[in-house]
């Protein structure tokens, strides 16, 4: 059985639940790939947090070469999050003919021209399923079995944070600014919420599924973004007494040539099927010109659901390089 190496760029929340997801899943890794996957060295500060693995300290390194350069290493899964240094290593990665796999979805979609160009330069893979909706395989399910459609629209709740908030708000009561430090308690929400809570996030994730549904390629800060910030509690009982219910919606749509994308808080009615997703989970609303409307749910983030996407990127890899 071929030994596979790779190279992990990060071990905080997603980098351990990628390393949870290859220890605990092993036999079904090994038997679906038809390899023995390994993670060789490992790039972190931090070695004496417990992460809640045991890790031989020879993994860690402090310095990038000894992963970028490395030519046992056949994989690079970046998950340092942000766009640099990530984006010069996950190039220099590829420049040194290894696959890359990421779940940075700010580095793709401020440089996915360059970094695609400089896979398709070098012959390696550039993976990225986890980088939108966490452990839902949307990005897979656009490019694989839907590709035979022509998309018309996609409707995102892509950021858990702000869809707790928001459903707190609507189902609690609650203003925004208890909800937001209920978030921040509960780790739903980070100390500094702007990324989130203005739609910064929301837009990096819709460039990407623009650029695989729609094959256009707009950068984050050209779509037009509004976060949650100035939703008050009278616009959500405003909204609940008239059957409607307010979500943070990344939306792009293709109709008769006219192509239009924004993200901003949506109200819809209850009966909408993004109207039942609530709290921290997200879910992609697609409509394609055969297949008709189609609704991908689940867990958006966390570190297990996460990981289980990078992995899963991990052995379409690993298949394609035993072939």
């Amino acid at each position: 059985m071929k030994t596979i190496k790779i190279g992990l760029l990060g071990l905080g929340n997603i980098g351990t639940g990628t390393y949870k997801v290859l220890e605990m899943n092993r036999k079904q890794i090994e038997s679906a790939t038809n390899a023995n996957v390994v993670i060789e060295k490992i790039l972190e500060k931090d070695v004496t947090r417990d992460r809640g693995i045991s890790i031989d300290p020879a993994k860690f390194t402090q310095n990038p070469d000894d992963i970028l350069k490395n030519p046992e290493i056949d994989i690079v899964i970046e998950l340092l999050g942000g766009k640099e240094p990530a984006t010069t290593f996950m190039l220099e990665a590829m420049k040194n003919k290894k696959h890359v796999v990421t779940a940075n979805k700010s580095a793709i979609a401020a440089s996915y021209d360059k970094i695609k160009q400089c896979a398709d330069e070098n012959n390696v893979l550039f993976k990225f399923e986890a980088s939108v909706g966490g452990g839902i395989p949307i990005l897979n399910a656009v490019t694989s079995a839907l590709q035979g459609n022509e998309f018309q629209e996609v409707m995102g709740i892509v950021n858990g944070t702000t869809n707790y908030m928001l459903t707190q708000m609507t189902d609690n009561g609650l203003a925004y600014d208890d909800v937001l430090k209920i978030a921040q308690e509960k780790g739903f929400a980070e100390a500094d919420p702007t990324d989130d809570v203005e739609g910064i996030d929301a837009a990096n994730k819709l460039t990407v599924l623009m650029i695989l549904m729609f094959g256009k390629y707009v950068k984050p800060e050209n779509i037009p973004t509004e976060g949650i910030s100035k939703i008050t509690k009278e616009q959500i009982s405003e909204a609940k007494a008239q059957g409607n219910k307010i979500k943070l919606i990344a939306n792009a749509k293709n109709h008769n040539g006219k192509f239009e994308y924004s993200v901003k808080p949506m109200v819809l009615k209850n009966d909408h099927p993004l109207c039942g997703v609530n709290n921290e989970f997200n879910a992609v609303f697609v409509t394609g010109n055969a297949v008709g409307d189609l609704m991908f749910y689940g867990r958006g983030a966390g570190a297990l659901p996460t990981g289980s996407a990078v992995i899963g990127d991990v052995i379409e890899i690993v298949r394609k390089i035993n072939k």
